[in-house]
């Protein structure tokens, strides 16, 4: 039998619930369940999500060759200007121009003279570090130092300073085997300094183990100046362990140690290609600073 509605409600009894599916109106449309505004996720959204964060990655990447562009452009010509200047033997005045036809060279008029090219802009001689070395240097300084971000432990600006007058003065002593005073001793007192800033923000006995390990680095070079004369270190290499040792104490012993067999080994392997090239004698006197720079930053790459 058919029924044409609900059942009667019985007296004294609780009515069942009505389980007759729902009809919508006669004539009516039906409308799409809509999900609720808190969970909505669309396809949309995240292409969105997705092309911020790669706009954003873009732009970082951008930000960070523009510095570097900008370091290059800034930084280089300083250095250019330095390792020029300074790249005279010992007892001679520093050179203020062009070597064949005497045209003056300062930061007034940088270019061609100080930049990439490295010629005169006069007589188109060429002036001071071959080209293009400076400006590499620069680059690997600048991706050494981003290297080091985050992990550098507030060391980060001495080491900045460091290279800015450590690469020039690297520079100098491959050109004429001296490492300048006017070079070095910046380097020590600014490496020194900015260490002292970044241990107030950090265990004081970062820079006490950085003053220790420059110091006693800086004395040892020097005792074999004294003990060997020639066959030994020069004072200049004992001015730039001032600030070798400090930066490699500061993130350790260890490091500190690394850092003097990467130079040491460098050394030695290089002397022994010269002399098995039959281009070097055994009394042939190597400029040692530039080993000591390769070394401080093998150590510190090391160190990540």
């Amino acid at each position: 039998m058919a029924l044409t509605g609900p059942p009667a409600p019985v007296p004294g009894r609780e009515n069942p619930p009505d389980r007759s599916p729902a009809h919508p109106p006669t004539g009516g449309t039906t409308e799409p369940a809509r999900p609720a505004v808190g969970h909505c996720r669309t396809t949309d959204g995240v292409s969105a999500v997705g092309r911020g964060r790669t706009t954003d990655r873009v732009s970082a990447e951008a930000r960070t060759r523009l510095s570097t562009v900008l370091a290059i452009l800034t930084v280089g010509p300083l250095m250019r200007m330095a390792a020029l200047r300074y790249s005279v033997p010992p007892g001679m005045p520093s050179r203020t121009g062009c070597d064949a036809c005497g045209a003056p060279i300062g930061l007034t008029r940088p270019w061609p003279a100080l930049g990439p090219t490295a010629r005169c802009g006069r007589c188109q001689a060429r002036i001071g570090p071959p080209p293009g070395v400076v400006e590499v240097a620069v680059l690997g300084a600048v991706a050494l130092l981003l290297a080091l971000t985050g992990s550098s432990g507030g060391a980060l600006p001495a080491l900045a300073w460091w290279l800015g007058w450590t690469i020039p003065a690297v520079l100098v002593d491959l050109a004429v085997h001296r490492l300048p005073d006017r070079l070095t001793l910046p380097a020590a007192a600014g490496t020194w300094l900015l260490l002292g800033v970044a241990a107030l923000d950090a265990d004081p006995g970062h820079w006490l183990r950085a003053v220790v390990a420059g110091a006693g680095l800086a004395l040892f070079f020097a005792s074999t100046t004294l003990l060997l004369g020639r066959r030994g270190f020069g004072l200049g290499d004992a001015k730039l362990a001032l600030s070798v040792g400090a930066l490699l104490g500061w993130y350790g012993w260890p490091v500190l140690v690394i850092g003097l067999l990467l130079a040491f080994g460098l050394s030695a392997l290089l002397s022994v290609g010269l002399l098995a090239a039959r281009r070097a004698h055994w009394n042939t006197h190597l400029p040692f600073g530039p080993f000591l720079l390769l070394g401080t930053v093998g150590a510190l790459l090391l160190s990540l």
